[in-house]
């Protein structure tokens, strides 16, 4: 009998619908680690994951099983080695979420997904038919416990695999990121690892997807549920394992040579989520470029090195757009901060558009007094101005508002919301402020802007305005930042009424928050649902997003 068995565990960033170009991800670490007995590769590796409403079309799926014939030929001819890789199969109704073991001759055995979630951002009761009982694969002299993602949250996959006699538990995995979410992920693998004696390998794919940003950390753990390796967060790589069978006939898990990298704590994880999924919604939907209004604020400061950060300072176009109510420091800021970072930067005045506008309406806003329609007109001026270079040189239009703005629909509609993709819209305001000065005093991995501050001292500590008005300061209009995010925190992450979101915030605090502040607030929140559905998408950051995890009716008259 065999005592050991060599793996190479794959955190890869592959696309959903390449079903080719995924394929020859695969065949490349396949060559890569020709000398391993096992290559573990993600969830749905073959199609890209979340495949959402594809994986219901026959057409896509034969595509799929075309893949899987012809990877098991290119191992047959290659001799080695077996393969574990995530790919979507037919079922008798539904498709089925499936790990397939190809071995070097060819053969295929395959398990399915049998824990669905159909919480949060994912609905995979939808897309997905669940599996039966999980059984092991069995590999040469080695009985392989698989489960896909979910399976890890739950203990009856784990126990059934273990009640078959599995030598090992492996997980493919396609978990996204949200702040704080990994040391969960571990305690379900150490409690999964208590209750069956198993060791375990949770294999997790890096890459952004949409709204999704999947944060790699692929790690294992030894039958005494230590940590054997961890790979790096939000980067491509692999680690290398043996499992070895001692002379009492257990099995434990070793690192060959990968070591172990310490998740990122809370700020730099978010801030590289942040970069990875703007990086990845850029280059995979065919931008090279992107442009965004840096007006001398914090937001589209913050924006603007995240842009650089992901795609190269060579690659950000920023338009100060000034009207006659911005301050001579806002132009100062913005031109310093653009110059930091390395970014190219320009003046496009909005007045002539504004006076335009004011010459267009005159007839029919006689007599009426200036009010929020003066004040949007200018938010749409900038809007059209930067959706016209993005129609003409075919860049990307970033949107820079944040979580907060967005809870309380404090942004204009078409204008200051306008763009492909907002990198900010599940930041809170007050980790706008923290995230600004974390990139002032680090640079990120694999980030490509300088390193240094790259944000001005006076934007990050001068009082929030969108200079739509004279003297106007974001305070007047929602409080200060941290009063508002701590009661936002209780209304949308935690699902409080108002009350009890006030009391949530002032104990946070450390001072009373008045809970009719708390019903303004969600009175705003409610009533700000109309904008957030017509706004771009940002990637997930929290556990409770402005899309997919947030699904409120538009029309209602539901109480506070």
């Amino acid at each position: 009998m065999k005592t050991w068995l060599r793996l190479a565990v794959v955190q890869a960033n592959p696309v959903v619908g390449d079903v080719a170009g995924n394929l020859d991800l695969a065949k490349h670490h396949l060559l890569v680690h020709k000398d391993a007995d096992l290559v573990v590769f993600t969830e749905c590796f073959l199609s890209g994951y979340p495949l959402e409403d594809f994986v219901r079309r026959p057409g896509f799926r034969n595509r799929v099983r075309e893949a899987v014939d012809d990877l098991a030929r290119f191992l047959r001819e290659l001799g080695g080695p077996a393969a574990l890789i995530g790919a979507p199969i037919d079922g008798e109704g539904l498709p089925l979420n499936a790990a397939l073991l190809i071995a070097p001759d060819g053969s295929v055995q395959s398990t399915v997904k049998r824990e669905l979630p159909n919480t949060d951002v994912f609905d995979e009761v939808r897309t997905f038919a669940a599996g039966p009982r999980c059984t092991p694969l069995q590999l040469g002299d080695f009985m392989l416990g698989v489960g896909i993602c979910e399976d890890m949250w739950h203990d009856r996959v784990a126990s059934d695999l273990a009640d078959d006699r599995a030598d090992v538990l492996i997980f493919l995995n396609g978990s996204p990121f949200e702040a704080g979410k990994h040391a969960l992920r571990v305690g379900h693998a150490e409690d999964r690892v208590r209750e069956t004696a198993l060791p375990l390998i949770y294999a997790n794919q890096v890459g952004g997807q949409d709204e999704f940003v999947f944060d790699g950390a692929s790690f294992a753990l030894n039958r005494h549920r230590k940590p054997v390796v961890q790979l790096p967060a939000f980067a491509e790589g692999f680690m290398r394992l043996r499992l070895s069978r001692d002379e009492n006939g257990q099995l434990d898990l070793h690192d060959e040579g990968t070591g172990f990298c310490a998740y990122p704590d809370r700020l730099t994880s978010i801030y590289s989520a942040a970069m990875l999924g703007l990086r990845d919604y850029a280059r995979k939907n065919g931008f090279f470029d992107v442009v965004l209004g840096l007006s001398g604020g914090l937001d589209s400061a913050l924006v603007a090195a995240l842009a650089a950060d992901a795609l190269g300072p060579e690659h950000v176009h920023c338009r100060m757009m000034p009207s006659r109510l911005t301050s001579i420091a806002s132009v100062e800021d913005a031109a310093a901060c653009a110059a930091m970072i390395g970014a190219e930067h320009r003046s496009i005045s909005i007045g002539p558009a504004i006076e335009a506008y004011r010459t267009m309406l005159a007839e029919e806003f006689a007599g009426l007094p200036e009010d929020v329609t003066e004040e949007n007109i200018q938010a749409r001026a900038r809007g059209m101005t930067l959706m016209a270079l993005s129609n003409k040189f075919g860049w990307l239009v970033l949107s820079t508002g944040n979580k907060s703005e967005t809870a309380v629909g404090y942004a204009t509609l078409y204008g200051d919301t306008c763009g492909g993709y907002a990198p900010l819209k599940d930041v809170y305001k007050t980790d706008v402020f923290a995230l600004a000065r974390w990139r002032n005093a680090n640079r990120p991995l694999g980030g490509l802007g300088p390193g240094g501050e790259v944000i001005p001292e006076r934007i990050i500590t001068k009082a929030p305005t969108a200079e739509l008005s004279e003297g106007q300061t974001d305070e007047q209009a929602l409080g200060g930042y941290d009063r508002l995010d701590a009661v936002l925190e209780g209304l949308i992450e935690r699902e409080l009424d108002p009350h009890a979101a006030a009391a949530s915030a002032s104990a946070k605090l450390s001072r009373p928050v008045d809970p009719d502040y708390a019903i303004r607030i969600a009175r705003l929140v409610k009533s700000a649902e109309w904008k957030r559905r017509q706004g771009p998408i940002g990637p997930k950051l929290t556990p409770r997003p402005f899309g997919k995890s947030w699904r409120y009716p538009i029309t209602n008259r539901a109480a506070l």
